[in-house]
């Protein structure tokens, strides 16, 4: 399971500091920051269970920083297929 996460950490070293805390307070989650990213993105992995998305924003929010989750955009966008016609044979 992936989670990202949009947030407001901006230094790398905020960065490190709470990806360090949360490998220590989140058993098995994998955690890393893409900052060059205009959501400046967290985020978490875990192979072993369902990823805790309140609780991720809890400990930023505890540690004076904010972070929601970014969703998926897996729907199609039907208006893409608009032009497609099915050819009459």
């Amino acid at each position: 399971m992936v989670e990202v996460f949009k947030t407001d950490v901006v230094n790398c070293n905020d960065a490190q500091k709470l990806i360090d805390q949360l490998h220590e307070n989140f058993n098995g989650y994998l955690a890393n920051f893409d900052l060059e990213d205009c959501d400046l993105i967290l985020r978490i992995e875990c192979s072993t269970s369902l990823i805790n998305a309140k609780s991720i924003i809890q400990f930023l929010k505890e540690r004076g920083f904010h972070a929601e989750v970014l969703p998926d955009n897996l729907e199609p966008n039907f208006a893409t297929f608009q032009n497609l016609r099915v050819s009459e044979q």
